[in-house]
């Protein structure tokens, strides 16, 4: 026999292992109680859209420029901190899936490894996440349409965002997965497009504008690497985090995927190299094509790449694509959280009619309790100031840390509970683990603190007493009425 043969056969009984647990967990036992009644209708290549698209936002193509201006050519050390970190939250997420893929995802995961209270809170803290950033965002689409008609009202375009997404939510999956496919697959694009442009410039040390040459040079000429100091950059973190959420999407996604076990891993995987390239990368390359001093907040560096290059139209293709990014996060948000309601819902945690399902197999009732509170955001459009956009999303990374804590918690359990022979870990692992998921649990609980020092983002945790409270006395509220199984 060939010795390549036996290399093929070592990794049967492996490979067995994981059929016949898919076979029993699916067909024997049934699905999980948070995937009764969904439709399996997310094919691979939806699946690493969304994987891709998660990670592909305005925290990147907008916010990034106001980061920079900051805190200079370090930025890109906080954008690696952060990668780094998210890398390791996908990995403890890419675990807890493959030992059981769910579209409760971490709330199902909380529920089952640490207990019932903390599922409650993680999937309210992920709820206030999308209900905040779906609020800016979809303010976002309609101050971003008026860049083509100053005349239109912003509510009006908003309110029109909003119809659209909410109709294509409760359609059906197959059709979000299609949206989501090409506002990721746009935005992907444009990236690798800024990406080729911008390693040419570099690489050839064309001009840039009357003045500024591209080259590797610009990340030390103006004012050094820190031009402000370490700390700024550890105060941009926050932001960076923001920019990185909606990574996890892919973990609620498992619950509608067709082999969530072979489709899974491999979205996962590419996290790691999509970090180093689309964040790092281009972080990296928009400080060496053009000095930091030339980027501006309100304006995506993108655009103000392209600009100085002299490309035609180039403002309303980026706009475009950065309208395509906040289309896509409150697309996403409707859809994460119609699943997480349910889930909760089933168990009591949530208003019983967030639970319903279409005959679309839709949970409708969790997606339009989410419409509503961005309906509000639409009617706020005429009177919210633009601080109200830095605070929105300084709550919302509150519940993105929340949510990666709590994945990452639920790992540690995951395999502590395997080490006692209670279940049987996944073959895809987390790496390092334990001592990589307490690292991560540190770096996020750092986030934290440098926020109280931020006067931008004091607000934000300066409400963590007033969300950890209504959270309490949500629980006390529902504690009684939840089910005794379940």
């Amino acid at each position: 026999m060939d010795p390549k043969d036996h290399k093929h056969l070592g990794k049967l009984p492996e490979q067995l292992g994981e059929v016949v647990g898919e076979v029993v967990g699916e067909v024997v036992l049934g699905p999980p109680k948070d995937d009764e009644g969904y439709d399996k209708g997310l094919k691979s290549r939806h699946v690493q859209m969304i994987a891709f698209g998660g990670a592909i936002g305005v925290g990147l193509f907008l916010g990034s420029a106001a980061r920079l201006q900051a805190a200079g050519p370090g930025l890109v050390l906080a954008y690696a901190a952060a990668g780094i970190a998210a890398f390791f939250v996908m990995r403890a997420l890419g675990e807890l899936v493959l030992h059981r893929p769910t579209a409760g995802s971490f709330v199902a995961y909380a529920r089952e490894f640490v207990g019932p209270g903390a599922a409650f809170a993680c999937g309210w803290m992920y709820w206030v996440n999308w209900a905040m950033t779906g609020i800016a965002e979809i303010t976002a689409a309609g101050t971003y349409v008026q860049y083509w008609l100053p005349d239109l009202p912003q509510w009006v375009t908003a309110l029109a965002a909003l119809g659209i997404l909410l109709g294509v939510n409760l359609l059906s999956v197959k059709i979000f997965g299609e949206l989501e496919f090409w506002f990721s697959l746009l935005k992907v694009i444009a990236i690798v497009t800024f990406l080729c442009v911008g390693l040419a410039l570099v690489l050839t040390r064309a001009g840039v504008g009357p003045t500024d040459h591209a080259g590797v040079s610009n990340l030390t000429d103006h004012g050094g690497f820190l031009p402000r100091g370490f700390g700024v950059v550890l105060m941009s973190l926050q932001a960076v985090i923001f920019a990185y959420a909606a990574v996890e999407l892919v973990g609620i996604a498992a619950g509608e995927t067709e082999h969530p076990r072979k489709i899974l891993p491999k979205a996962i995987n590419s996290v790691i190299w999509r970090i180093a390239i689309f964040y790092v990368g281009s972080i990296l390359l928009l400080v060496m094509v053009l000095p930091w001093t030339e980027y501006h907040s309100g304006e995506s560096p993108f655009v103000t790449v392209f600009a100085a290059i002299g490309v035609p139209g180039a403002g309303s293709i980026m706009n475009l694509v950065v309208l395509t990014a906040a289309m896509s996060s409150c697309n996403s948000g409707l859809y994460a959280t119609g699943r997480i309601l349910r889930s909760m819902s089933d168990n009591g945690e949530a208003p019983r009619f967030t639970g319903l399902m279409s005959a679309r197999r839709i949970p409708y009732g969790g997606v339009l309790f989410t419409a509503a509170v961005y309906l509000l955001g639409v009617g706020l459009n005429a009177i919210l100031p633009a601080q109200a956009f830095v605070i929105a999303t300084s709550i919302a990374s509150l519940g993105v840390l929340s949510t990666w804590a709590t994945l990452l918690y639920c790992q540690i359990r995951l395999r502590a509970a395997a080490g006692r022979g209670e279940l049987e870990r996944p073959s895809f692992r987390m790496p390092g683990a334990p001592w990589t998921a307490y690292g991560t649990l540190a770096f996020l609980g750092l986030v934290v603190v440098l926020m109280a020092f931020d006067h931008d983002q004091r607000v934000a945790v300066w409400s963590v007493p007033v969300i950890a409270l209504a959270i309490w006395l949500g629980w006390r509220a529902v504690k009684s009425r939840r089910p005794a199984i379940g």
